[in-house]
């Protein structure tokens, strides 16, 4: 079982554009395999989770991302095994498409990849210290770690706003970090000019690119263009 998609959708593909091939990993969402990947997941971030946008509407997709849920959990050093042989693929077909490889590991799930020793008290980004890896995350604690600078230093986090956290975005502001935030489309016209932190999220997933204190403004895709709640920003 492949466990990275390789420039799987649409905003990942853009990164071609700025030199970067992506590699990301989808796993179930929540607990949808059981185990729960997102810690601090909200209803109504659940509710508009990305997971069953473009191929995830696919039975056979939510299958293959519960199964490779299951794996991490029951035989975390054969999925680690794996993962390693798919970052050094991701490599190759870089080098040979003359792009730089990067990786998100979270592309449905907020685990702390950090805190996984693989072997010899390393984790993945030990092992591959030349890749630049990147993540969303709704954990404050993590988001603040990396915004001190007190984090892994080839892997960028960036705060999720999930509409009920909003004493924390502000907290991870105050030290500087990046923040993202799902807009109505209209309402992402409207303001993303507003302010000169304010970055188009949409140009590309490449978030590590992104200025310090950047607030990056996403708009609302797959099940969130339907958002009630305080999720989506209208």
């Amino acid at each position: 079982m492949k466990l990275l998609n390789v420039d799987s959708n649409a905003k990942t593909v853009k990164g071609q554009a700025y030199g970067f091939l992506t590699g990301i990993l989808y796993l179930a969402p929540a607990s949808l395999s059981g185990r729960n990947v997102c810690p601090q997941a909200t209803d109504a971030c659940k509710a508009s989770c990305l997971n069953l946008a473009g191929m995830g509407k696919f039975d056979s997709v939510q299958k293959s991302r519960i199964a490779k849920t299951k794996w991490f959990y029951n035989n975390r050093q054969t999925f680690f095994d794996q993962l390693c042989d798919e970052v050094e693929a991701l490599v190759r077909k870089s080098k040979r498409m003359n792009l730089t490889p990067v990786v998100r590991l979270n592309g449905t799930s907020d685990l702390p990849w950090e805190a996984y020793n693989i072997g010899q008290n390393r984790n993945i980004f030990d092992i591959f210290p030349a890749i630049q890896a990147y993540d969303y995350t709704k954990v404050t604690k993590r988001a603040l770690n990396f915004a001190k600078g007190n984090f892994q230093s080839n892997y960028h986090l960036t705060f999720s706003r999930s509409g009920e956290n909003d004493d924390d975005v502000d907290t991870v502001r105050d030290a500087k970090g990046n923040v993202a935030a799902v807009y109505s489309i209209q309402a992402k016209a409207d303001l993303l000019a507003d302010k000169p932190n304010n970055v188009d999220g949409d140009l590309h997933d490449l978030r590590f690119l992104d200025p310090k204190g950047s607030w990056v403004m996403l708009k609302a895709k797959g099940p969130a263009i339907h958002d009630q709640s305080n999720f989506v920003i209208r």
